[in-house]
C-alpha cells in the first residue's frame, strides 16, 4: 500500500506594500527549510491582495510523512513554525498549522 502525501497548511495576513519582499524572505528561510527537508515533496506559496491594503498569504507544503514533517518542524509539529523576521511582516502569527492527508492527486502539468 503507498503511504498518503501529507499537505501542511499555514496561513496568516502582511500589508500589502510587503507582498514582494515577504516572498523573497518566505523562499529564503522556510523555502530554503522545506527543500532542504528529505521527504519534502515541494511548497508553494498563495497571496490573495484584499481591498484594505491586506494580502492574505498561505504556504502549502507537501509532506511524504510525518516524520518528514517532524524533521522540520520538531517533535510538537502542529505548531507553527516562526523565523527571526516575521514580526518585521506578519500582521498575526497564527499558533498552530493544519495537516491533511492527500487522497485524490491529480494535478496536471500546465
Amino acid at each position: 500500500m503507498t503511504r498518503a502525501t501529507i499537505l501542511r497548511r499555514w496561513a496568516s495576513t502582511i500589508r500589502t506594500t510587503d507582498r514582494v519582499a515577504y516572498v523573497k524572505y518566505v523562499r529564503s528561510t522556510g523555502g530554503d527549510d522545506y527543500s532542504g527537508t528529505p521527504g519534502n515533496l515541494g511548497f508553494q506559496i498563495l497571496l490573495r491582495d484584499l481591498p484594505n491594503g491586506i494580502t492574505e498569504i498561505e504556504t502549502l507544503s507537501w509532506w511524504a510523512s510525518v516524520e518528514a514533517i517532524i524533521a522540520f518542524a520538531g517533535a510538537d509539529y502542529e505548531k507553527a513554525r516562526y523565523y527571526p523576521e516575521d514580526d518585521r511582516f506578519l500582521l498575526a502569527k497564527p499558533a498552530f498549522v493544519t495537516h491533511f492527508e492527500v487522497i485524490v492527486d491529480d494535478l496536471r502539468d500546465a
